[in-house]
């Protein structure tokens, strides 16, 4: 009789301990970290981008210095911003960096305006290459940040319920992780003008 209550015992405790969700946290804020670093790398290979970029375009754009200008500037205040995996655990870092990135994509959409606004521009097939290229850059981006929300999005969900929550408060005390938030403006649609 004996052995059976210890059995019972020994499964029941194995079942509360596996039920508990430590590792599981510890495996979805692993994933938080990676998606963030995802992040990190698609926003360094547009750092990494712009600069041939910017060289290919001045060559046929002298005229819109200003653009170039801002580009440049924008792309400098971006590398100015310390990027980092505390980022995803501080709201006002994170909210920097998203602005430095905010103002680099306004200046990278003026400049596409200047190449809807000289055709002459568009014919330059390495200024199309490297445009294609930012492009893909954009769409990685926003991949990124939403493969980085849903894994911040699971984390988040994952410390805050039953039974984890409690192992959370008792153990781990992990806390939550921001997400990506619209710029300020965002709603409203750009306005071009030639």
């Amino acid at each position: 009789m004996k052995k059976i209550i210890f059995a019972l015992i020994a499964f029941f405790t194995l079942s509360i301990l596996g039920g508990c969700g430590y590792n599981t946290m510890q495996a979805k804020e692993e994933a938080v970290l990676a998606a963030w670093g995802d992040v990190e790398a698609t926003y360094q290979r547009r750092a990494d981008l712009i600069p041939n970029l910017v060289e290919v375009v001045k060559g046929y754009a002298k005229h819109e210095a200003d653009t170039l200008k801002a580009v440049t500037e924008a792309r400098a205040k971006v590398g100015s911003v310390q990027m980092g995996k505390d980022v995803v655990n501080n709201p006002q870092a994170l909210n920097a960096f998203q602005q430095a990135q905010g103002q680099l994509s306004s200046a990278l959409s003026r400049l596409m305006v200047v190449v809807e606004k000289y055709p002459d521009l568009k014919a330059n097939q390495n200024f199309m290459d490297l445009q294609n290229q930012l492009e893909g850059t954009e769409n990685r981006i926003n991949v990124a940040r939403t493969r980085y929300n849903r894994a911040v999005q699971d984390f988040n969900t994952s410390i805050r319920t039953f039974p984890n929550s409690l192992t959370n408060s008792l153990l781990l005390h992990l806390s939550r992780k921001e997400p990506f938030k619209a710029e300020e403006g965002a709603k409203q649609a750009p306005k071009v003008k030639f």
